[in-house]
């Protein structure tokens, strides 16, 4: 008899802290008007950060230039071993790209074919897209000591079953999209259904969870990045919710879930100061006629005068704050020269507006 798996978690402040910021990110950046070729190139970037951070966190040994090289087609001098993984992950990412349209629930079946892309031509083809009949461990490579014991293989299949139960029942319907992922996560990982490619197959999972959730924010993230930057931290917060008990319906997720709302909110964070530059960079060029680069504060000033319509300088050192009066007035002194903004108003009253 199968039962559904009930995950258990607490929506704490931080969780809601990272949200807001999710939201907010989101936002900017399904909104900015990017012109086509910008849109592919973000699209572009993020792919090749995926596979690069998501094989080098495994210990792939390519340089984030060979990734970009064996995606290309062209040869590349390294570990056969390697270069497959690449090519294996970029299957992955295409076969993600057509299962986002896919109708219906969710099916253990993704997670194997997944599985099957990952592993192609690295493992022996009998461990190839079926989950494992035996027993692993993960030790530390410095001690030796046993640092992570899944449950036995015996009990996999149950396992999964429990979890596919819950993807497609009336209460996940209710969770927020990035908890969803974040769930997904954390048990696939516990629960670690494979010899091989364990990581990789559930990074790809939760990824499809988020597009699959309406949270594919233009195809523009790498959450893999953020993970390979710091492993220690990536590894303890499984450990934080790993030690609490042998049954992994037991555990409490929300330390997990703090940790993996906050990396989803750095990430968007980034792109969206990124999108946010570029999207004024192209309103700049339209109007000007020419490419401008702005500093971070003079881009401040023009986001805070194109939304507000007019500021007089007791207003602009609130946009911009922690600087001397001087510089404000170099930002904007440069501004004006520039023919982007103008004065308007006496010396004593002027207000600064954007220049037609």
């Amino acid at each position: 008899m199968s039962y559904m798996y009930i995950p258990k978690y607490s929506i704490s402040n931080k969780i809601l802290k990272n949200i807001g910021a999710i939201e907010g990110s989101k936002e900017v950046i399904e909104s900015a008007p990017l012109v086509p070729s910008f849109q592919k190139q973000f699209q572009s970037d993020a792919i090749v950060r995926t596979i690069y951070h998501g094989t080098h966190i495994e210990g792939n040994d390519l340089t984030l230039i060979q990734t970009k090289r064996v995606l290309e087609g062209q040869e590349v001098y390294g570990r056969s071993r390697d270069i497959q993984e690449v090519i294996n992950y970029r299957n992955v990412t295409q076969l993600l790209d057509e299962l986002a349209f896919k109708r219906g629930g969710y099916e253990p079946e993704v997670l194997l074919d997944i599985h099957k892309l990952t592993v192609d031509k690295i493992v022996s083809p009998e461990k190839v897209g079926v989950f494992r009949t035996t027993q692993v461990v993960i030790k530390d490579e410095a001690s030796g000591e046993i640092i992570f014991q899944p449950p036995p293989s015996v009990e996999v299949p149950y396992l999964i079953e429990d979890f596919f139960a819950w993807l497609n029942s009336p209460e996940f319907v209710e969770i927020h999209p990035i908890i969803k992922a974040g769930i997904a996560h954390y048990i696939l990982v516990a629960i670690h259904p494979f010899v091989e490619g364990n990581g990789r197959v559930v990074r790809a999972f939760a990824t499809l969870v988020l597009i699959r959730e309406g949270y594919d924010i233009k195809r523009f993230f790498a959450l893999e990045e953020h993970f390979d930057f710091d492993p220690a931290s990536y590894y303890d917060a499984f450990a934080q919710v790993d030690k609490q008990s042998k049954n992994i319906a037991a555990r409490d997720l929300t330390p997990w879930l703090e940790y993996f709302t906050g990396v989803v909110a750095i990430e968007l964070n980034k792109i969206k100061e990124k999108v946010r530059k570029l999207s004024i960079d192209t309103r700049l060029k339209v109007k000007m006629g020419e490419q401008v680069t702005l500093s971070e504060r003079q881009i401040r000033v023009f986001e805070y005068l194109t939304d507000q319509g007019s500021a007089n300088m007791q207003e602009l050192k609130k946009v911009v704050p922690m600087v001397s009066e001087d510089t404000i007035l170099r930002e904007v002194k440069d501004l004006l020269d520039k023919g982007i903004i103008k004065k308007t108003g006496s010396t004593k009253a002027s207000r600064y507006v954007i220049a037609k």
